[in-house]
């Protein structure tokens, strides 16, 4: 919620503490903020200025060029197209070396020979819109209308564009605090001043409203509380100008007068408020009850929507005017030709309106605020505020008595005030005196031994709340730090301790770790030639998404990677070298929630890279994980890669990854033309197969033999075969072995190719002896024939 310092200060006198002092004390002191922003604070060198004079540019039809006063000796020239205005009006002016809202920098310079020392402004040019100032035009200058502007004066002090605005992160167990007020109990509190709380003086014109209106709630344990006023002769107008700077500093955009008033109040008080137009309401009859089957309401929006039986509305004698805490009707609103006008304050059961809100999508200020649960007492005060606030702005004439239907149970919460338990919990010696005091500051009353919080406090329930109050105002920098009782310890898992590995190994192997989205859009899937018959493209669907791009759940992360490659590539970095361990949603054939599934994925482009650097990544990867139980075969049927440059990893039969080389056309569709390479790592399957402890293997005794194998076989055969066929003859004396050389060519028959390995063994009992290695070579040289390679001659 956004606070305005300006407004705040009409309760609490905090004098001229900066906005960062105000911060971090609200902080420390539980009302957490998040920032502040001062209005107008990019915007230099513009001022008021009064136009002196208007003459035609010599040489452009469609320019002018003005003289204009800006409270100094010389007058300032300026060249413009603007047509809206005359000598004697005042506008803005940025002059040399000025700065826009846009961040657009102003310098002097010649028009069509004639030198502009700066330029008019519009509304939009100083960051504000129409709806501040609804006498401003659109297109053309900003000419000032303001009370006490003069020549040369800051544009921001003219126009009230310096505000400051502070941020806060109000938990939702403190409703109150959605409100000036509610701040303005904490400021208070917090620098230890008097808050000055105003109370509404209505004044009516000695009409009673009864006999115009009636309320009725039919289910009170959805509405406690309703209460309403009349008021006669309304005049739709423009807010004053301190209104409207209020509801904009708060993030409200001013509409008229009625409107401002309900949503000033809300801004004030925190209790929402709606204002209906009498003559819609059917026989003057106000019904809260629940939405009958088969009952539609057009709301406000101009959606038309549908009511279930467990939607509370706000009924005439016929119909649904309103969707109770949420939204009103389509005719319930104000418009241009509104007389007479009710005033609702009520108060809805917060569960209600939140499943209400939730079920048609429309979460609004106002149910944003009902769901947290409000006072009922707030109901009263609230519209009394807004009929003096019609009163202040001479909007119309407010009829007497308060159209009520009250009930609301008037149990006072009761909470054992154990001073001596507060202390123990808190580690502090504060006195029962002292505890008093803090708790009378946050407005609780004493019962005897028990503490009666406020009802704008729903949060204060047990002792330990009444214990954290006191801490926050006793100070939590005050408190002496105490041990942890016990021995507990806090450590990884096995689990976190694997990914926290591939998370470093991909670090140091020269990949950056991003983040992205689990929300996709279904096209993705055509960009990476997924078919569309595929399983894969059966995904869990949002049900109320932010728009398609975000309106299911991936199957696959290739689509969020290819994405951010071409982001890079499109910012025209030379190279990319990107991973995440990343979540793949999976449905299941019942209403149960989806499989999640955790993915290493890594993409990658640029001079350096290749299919093999892409493998030996995952090679390093899998050895520093101690995966050795892996085989890799070569793919053509992977929709997205291209089908001679791509591998499948798997484990004992399953599954592991892909890797390989995007294809061509999938490429083009992420606008990319160069390579790109990625690999799809299943983490779970990783964690499965890895060798948790390590083996010490001593420095070896004897000396290794090697030996050299020059084989023919057929192209097609992979070298992983090979390499298979020789470890498996071999047996245990293997150390190593090592490809050094693939070779086709004239020297080598049509269809074939040459292979060379160099095979070093070694025994850890005995030194080898020529005939134990020559033997294992023979065995070797045979088991190989098996599968049509023989020695080169």
């Amino acid at each position: 919620m956004n606070l305005s310092m300006r407004w705040l200060k009409e309760f609490v006198d905090i004098g001229n503490i900066s906005p960062r002092e105000f911060s971090e004390a609200l902080t420390m002191s539980g009302s957490k903020v998040e920032g502040y922003e001062i209005e107008g604070e990019i915007l230099k060198n513009i001022v008021v200025c009064k136009v002196i004079s208007i003459e035609k540019h010599p040489d452009a039809d469609k320019l002018t060029v003005c003289q204009v006063d800006i409270g100094e000796a010389e007058p300032l020239q300026i060249v413009t197209a603007a047509t809206n205005l005359k000598v004697g009006d005042l506008c803005p002016v940025a002059k040399d070396n000025s700065v826009l809202a846009d961040g657009t920098k102003i310098k002097k310079g010649k028009l069509r020979g004639v030198m502009s020392q700066g330029m008019f402004c519009s509304v939009a040019e100083l960051g504000v819109t129409l709806n501040d100032f609804p006498y401003a035009i659109t297109d053309g200058i900003f000419v000032i209308q303001e009370e006490g502007a003069y020549p040369g004066q800051d544009i921001r002090e003219a126009i009230g564009f310096n505000d400051t605005k502070v941020e806060f992160e109000i938990t939702s167990n403190r409703p109150d605090c959605f409100s000036v007020i509610g701040l303005a109990r904490e400021t208070a509190i917090t620098f230890g001043k008097e808050l000055k709380l105003h109370t509404p003086v209505v004044k009516t014109i000695g009409k009673s409203c009864k006999d115009m209106l009636s309320v009725k709630i039919k289910n009170p344990d959805l509405c406690p509380m309703y209460c309403a006023k009349i008021v006669e002769n309304v005049k739709i107008g423009v807010s004053p100008r301190w209104l409207r700077e209020r509801l904009r500093a708060m993030g409200v955009r001013p509409i008229n007068n009625i409107v401002d008033i309900t949503n000033y109040v809300m801004l004030e008080y925190g209790q929402p408020m709606h204002a209906f137009d009498l003559r819609f309401i059917k026989n003057g009859e106000i019904n809260i009850r629940l939405a009958e089957s088969g009952e539609k309401i057009t709301t406000l929006d101009g959606i038309e929507r549908n009511l279930s039986a467990k939607n509370l509305v706000i009924a005439d004698a016929e119909k649904p005017v309103a969707i109770a805490g949420v939204m009103g009707g389509e005719y319930s609103g104000i418009m241009d030709d509104t007389t007479t006008i009710v005033f609702e304050s009520a108060n809805f059961n917060g569960s209600s309106v939140r499943l209400t809100a939730k079920e048609h999508g429309m979460r609004t200020d106002a149910s944003s605020r009902y769901e947290k649960g409000l006072d009922y007492n707030n109901c009263i005060p609230a519209l009394n505020r807004a009929c003096e606030l019609v009163n202040m702005l001479d909007a119309g004439d407010v009829l007497d008595d308060i159209i009520i239907d009250d009930c609301s149970v008037k149990n006072q919460r009761k909470i054992p005030f154990d001073y001596e338990w507060i202390n123990k919990f808190l580690s502090t010696s504060l006195s029962i005196e002292e505890m008093k005091d803090i708790l009378t500051k946050i407005e609780c009353s004493f019962d005897g031994d028990y503490i009666i919080p406020p009802t704008f406090r729903p949060d204060l329930e047990h002792k330990a709340d009444i214990a954290e109050e006191i801490v926050r105002f006793y100070g939590y920098n005050t408190v002496k730090s105490t041990s942890l009782s016990g021995g507990a310890q806090g450590k990884y898992t096995e689990r976190q301790k694997f990914d926290n590995t591939i998370s470093n190994t991909m670090l140091a192997l020269g990949l950056s770790e991003i983040m992205t989205y689990s929300f996709i859009s279904p096209k993705y899937y055509n960009k990476i030639l997924m078919p569309e018959n595929h399983l894969l493209r059966k995904s869990v669907v949002i049900s109320n998404p932010l728009g398609e791009d975000t309106s299911i759940m991936r199957t696959t992360a290739l689509p969020s990677m290819m994405e951010i490659i071409a982001k890079n590539y499109n910012n025209r970095n030379p190279y990319a070298y990107l991973f995440e361990i990343a979540k793949e949603y999976i449905p299941t054939d019942d209403d149960k929630l989806p499989e999640e599934k955790n993915k290493l994925i890594a993409g990658m482009y640029g001079n350096n890279v290749d299919f093999f650097v892409a493998k030996g990544i995952v090679e390093e990867l899998l050895e520093k994980l101690n995966i050795c139980n892996y085989d890799i075969e070569a793919s053509s049927t992977e929709f997205s890669y291209h089908p001679g440059r791509c591998a499948v990893f798997t484990i004992n039969g399953k599954r592991l990854g892909v890797l390989g080389e995007i294809h061509p056309k999938c490429s083009e569709n992420y606008g990319i033309n160069t390579k790109v390479y990625t690999f799809v790592l299943d983490v779970d399957l990783m964690f499965e197969n890895t060798q948790r402890n390590k083996t010490y293997i001593p420095i070896p005794k004897f000396p290794a033999v090697t030996r050299d194998l020059a084989l023919i076989c057929d192209i097609e055969t992979p070298v992983l075969t090979l390499e298979k066929v020789i470890s498996n003859a071999v047996g245990g004396i293997l150390e190593n072995i090592k490809l050094f050389d693939v070779y086709t060519g004239k020297q080598i028959e049509k269809g074939k190719k040459n292979v060379a390995f160099s095979i070093s063994m070694r025994s850890k009992d005995s030194t080898l002896t020529d005939e134990q290695a020559n033997k294992a070579i023979n065995k070797a040289i045979e088991a190989l024939e098996n599968i049509g390679a023989v020695l080169r001659s």
